[in-house]
């Protein structure tokens, strides 16, 4: 085996990409056991770490602020003095190539963005966006190991489960909302829903952090059933991705939206219903009875829309019109 003993694998994104990018790092270092991983990531990503042992350091790279190009020439000066034998990107930009050799690691893997990449790096993977963003960003790492680790793995001690229990995450980032992604159903829709649910005999969980505080207020408003002993109130009790984690592992159910914490249900194989409108659910969630995809009857031609056809979504969001009962009657099945 060869000696590989520092690791940089570089991916830039929210939470919920990081987390697509483990099963590869998981893989990494199963093949090079002795290795050290330093991940360079967004300062709003870095909350990953909490989850897993797989990541040894962390390089917080702000690449959406003020001053990005002093950022990546940060990057670059960390990279180039911390003895790596390997750099892995993520990203099809085609400036990731020049950036990696810009780092002067010997070895270096990236997605085929051209005939430049092809030439700078090591070997050029072919990016392929049509499947699961696990198995795309695992894809980077096939020429490294032949180990295939096909969903997330989060260091969270399995809880027991209650009985008959619903746990609800309704929001969204507050960054998706400010550019105009809107990726999830009303508060007054998901009120609904916590009230036919808990109606249904059901003992209703209510979490959230702090980005979602304006729609739990108005799902707190809405609810008819907030003094019964089957809705329980859990907002601002997880104080991290961690804590949310255990959260959900201790639920029989988990309902969300399009967000990280859907990622972390994933990696604890808890049974999950997600709400989709724009985004695409074939690229978000594994083929997997355990995870299922809540959508509209709207066959709008252009769905799923966001981030292939638009950046923003649009105004109607027929997409998104999903009714409370089109809801629990999942839940139910």
């Amino acid at each position: 085996m060869e000696d590989i003993k520092n690791i940089l694998a570089i991916n830039f994104g929210g939470i919920g990409d990081e987390i697509f990018f483990l099963p590869a790092l998981i893989s990494l270092k199963k093949e090079f056991p002795n290795s050290k991983i330093t991940l360079a990531l967004e300062p709003r990503s870095k909350s990953v770490k909490d989850l897993t042992d797989i990541i040894d350091n962390l390089f917080l790279v702000d690449i959406k602020g003020k001053n990005k190009y002093l950022e990546l020439l940060k990057l670059v000066y960390l990279a180039r003095n911390g003895n790596f034998d390997i750099a892995i990107s993520s990203g099809g930009n085609k400036f990731i190539s020049i950036l990696l050799w810009l780092t002067g690691i010997k070895k270096r893997y990236g997605y085929d963005t051209g005939a430049l990449s092809q030439k700078l790096l090591t070997k050029a993977v072919k990016l392929n966006k049509n499947q699961y963003a696990c198995a795309m960003y695992h894809d980077l790492v096939t020429p490294l190991t032949d180990y295939k680790t096909e969903l997330p793995e989060v260091n969270i001690i399995p809880q027991s489960k209650r009985p008959e229990t619903v746990l609800i995450h309704p929001g969204v980032s507050k960054m998706s909302i400010q550019k105009g992604c809107i990726k999830t159903i009303r508060a007054d829709i998901w009120a609904k829903t916590v009230d036919l649910l808990v109606a249904k005999g059901k003992h209703v969980i209510l979490a959230g952090g702090p980005d979602d505080r304006k729609c739990i207020e108005t799902i707190l408003n809405t609810v008819t059933c907030k003094n019964s002993e089957n809705f329980e109130n859990y907002y601002g009790k997880t104080r991290s991705m961690k804590d949310l984690g255990e959260l959900i592992s201790s639920s029989e159910k988990f309902l969300c939206s399009d967000s990280a914490p859907l990622h972390v249900a994933v990696a604890l194989k808890t049974k999950t219903y997600v709400i989709f409108g724009p985004t695409d659910d074939k690229r978000l969630i594994p083929q997997s009875e355990n995870v299922i995809a809540i959508k509209a009857s709207d066959n709008c031609p252009l769905k799923p829309c966001l981030w292939e056809r638009r950046l923003t979504t649009c105004e109607n969001l027929n997409c998104l019109k999903i009714t409370a009962e089109e809801i629990v009657s999942k839940v139910l099945e």
